[in-house]
């Protein structure tokens, strides 16, 4: 049995479970609901909500990588040892990422472009943004400083830089600056083209999606000061407004008349989206710690905890049953009442596989001693 996770990690699994929820929901519904339902508000509504999973997994992919790094220096290892550590967390994501998909191409063999193994997913995104948040913790480190307390001030300049830097150079390289390497699949890593020439938005590219992965570093840093450990609930509230006032900067911004692109797309590339929707991301971060301390996120069972610990797993396994050819409904061929009975359908079972992950992980020694005392009874 897992060990009930403390409140600190408790939020943060919440999140990651409710970034999930809202995975499920956006794909169930883009995959499932065809006519008239594709065309009506709620379908709009949905897919509006289908822009928060991406950037709360790298968001937090980036706080608990500073979680990490944070308590190995605190241990006294070397710096190289951590930036090592998280590289090779980053390196194993990334190879899992081609993993899945060569295993998607393969179950849609016949149908599915060779093309498609070289495609830039959400799993890509995070293996190489955890690379690069690795490096970003060693050069925090450069001069030798023993100092956790100085260390975590250097990482929170460099990671809000980083982020800086990516979200305001991402519209140039989707538009002006887009470098037409003929290696269409390395580029693709840059902007998203894959193999049409001119950015995808529906694609994952470092730029600009790595900045949320800084931001969460930073953010994951931050969370980690003396103050923001003695004062924790003032410092998730801090975050939450910060939040707000990040949304609210990113609005202003985009109303402004005078725009510094040639190509201003505020729904991909802008920066003013960037901020809106790392400040929406912070104050999705302080309603789950609020809910996890004084709600009902941790009376007793909690789907979204659950969903939160194995989000790569249901990432995995739910793809196929709502988008391959185990697909639980008809392809663009029901209304909502049957979507949303499917999505339920899918969130149980996912919630189920995760429940099994959780409570059986590490323990398949004792499940085989079990099963052979068992025959030889």
């Amino acid at each position: 049995m897992a060990e009930r996770t403390t409140t600190r990690v408790a939020y943060i699994d919440w999140v990651r479970g409710f970034a999930c929820l809202m995975m499920f929901q956006t794909h169930c519904y883009d995959s499932w609901l065809g006519g008239a339902a594709r065309a009506s508000g709620f379908f709009k509504l949905s897919q509006l909500g289908g822009t928060l999973p991406a950037p709360l997994f790298l968001f937090l992919a980036g706080v608990s990588c500073a979680l990490v790094t944070d308590r190995l220096r605190q241990k006294g290892m070397k710096a190289n040892e951590i930036a090592r550590t998280t590289i090779l967390r980053g390196g194993e994501v990334f190879l899992l990422a081609l993993l899945f998909r060569l295993q998607e191409f393969l179950l849609g063999m016949g149908h599915a472009p060779w093309t498609d193994l070289l495609r830039v997913d959400i799993l890509n995104a995070i293996g190489l943004s955890l690379v690069m948040t690795g490096l970003a913790g060693r050069i925090a480190a450069v001069g030798g400083t023993d100092d956790v307390s100085r260390l975590r001030t250097r990482s929170i300049g460099i990671a809000a830089a980083i982020a800086a830097v990516i979200a305001i150079v991402t519209p140039l390289l989707w538009t002006t600056w887009q470098p037409h390497w003929r290696a269409w699949w390395l580029e693709s890593y840059i902007n998203g083209v894959h193999t049409f020439g001119t950015p995808q938005p529906w694609l994952f590219p470092l730029f600009p999606w790595a900045a949320f992965a800084f931001a969460g570093l930073a953010a994951g840093f931050l969370l980690q000061t003396d103050w923001a450990r003695q004062k924790e609930t003032a410092a998730m509230f801090l975050a939450g407004v910060g939040g707000v006032v990040l949304a609210a900067l990113g609005i202003w911004l985009d109303a402004r008349p005078v725009q510094l692109y040639a190509v201003h797309d505020f729904w991909h590339t802008s920066p003013n989206f960037f901020l809106v929707r790392t400040g929406v991301v912070m104050v999705i971060l302080f309603a789950g710690y609020a809910w996890c301390r004084w709600g009902a996120g941790q009376w007793g069972f909690s789907p979204l905890i659950e969903l939160g610990k194995s989000s790569l797993l249901v990432y995995w396994v739910h793809i196929e049953f709502v988008y391959g050819g185990l697909s639980i409904l008809p392809k663009r061929g029901v209304g909502i009442g049957a979507a949303t009975a499917g999505l339920l359908a899918i969130f149980t079972a996912m919630t189920m596989l995760a429940i099994f992950r959780n409570r059986f992980q590490g323990r398949a020694g004792e499940i085989v001693a079990f099963f052979r005392r068992a025959v030889r009874a």
